[in-house]
């Protein structure tokens, strides 16, 4: 059974972008310095991955993006998944990675979980309001592996959507450096606002 979705177009340097859905529908501060967060039901899942590290919400969250991706006209183009790096790297799995590489065997994409390398050291960008100064952190931070899908549509993908900064500056990269023909972007979720 597929969750419903309510997707989010995404804008940038990209051709086209997708969020499935909205990550919370709001977010209320509680006395004691908690929130009472209502999150979509897509959200949630992914909520339960990332943060719960509860891996059994792998194969939903794939199922529904799997459904969603085949459903774009751009599909029999695409020639890979390009997960973007995770930006912590202490977790025990990295979930951008599971959920891509999952999509992937759904799909039948290959999926390059390598192809974009973190050369940099950047600061957590969620700490960084400023866009300029988040545009700046990034740059630099990112080169393609080698240049095999030069030529080719390729799906970015990420988990959640906040500023779009990452997304950008890795679209850069994959278009000017690795010479890819057209970049997709798909995430699970956006945030609400734009930071």
């Amino acid at each position: 059974m597929l969750v419903e979705i309510n997707p989010q177009e995404l804008r940038g340097n990209w051709k086209y972008g997708w969020a499935l859905d909205l990550h919370t529908i709001s977010s209320v501060p509680l006395p004691n310095g908690s929130f009472d967060t209502q999150r979509t039901a897509v959200g949630e899942l992914l909520y339960q991955l990332k943060y719960r590290l509860d891996r059994t919400k792998i194969k939903p969250l794939a199922d529904v993006a799997a459904d969603f991706l085949q459903k774009r006209l751009v599909f029999p183009h695409l020639g890979a998944i390009i997960p973007v790096p995770p930006s912590n790297t202490d977790r025990p799995f990295q979930p951008v990675i599971e959920l891509a590489l999952e999509i992937g065997r759904r799909v039948s994409l290959p999926v390059y979980t390598d192809f974009i390398q973190k050369i940099r050291e950047t600061e957590a960008l969620k700490g960084i309001e400023d866009i300029e100064s988040r545009r700046q952190q990034l740059r630099g931070a990112f080169k393609v592996r080698d240049m095999s899908l030069a030529d080719k549509y390729v799906l970015l993908f990420d988990d959640l959507f906040r500023s779009g900064e990452t997304l950008r500056e890795i679209t850069r990269v994959l278009m000017n450096e690795g010479a890819v023909s057209r970049v997709y972007v798909l995430t699970i979720t956006k945030t609400r606002t734009r930071r």
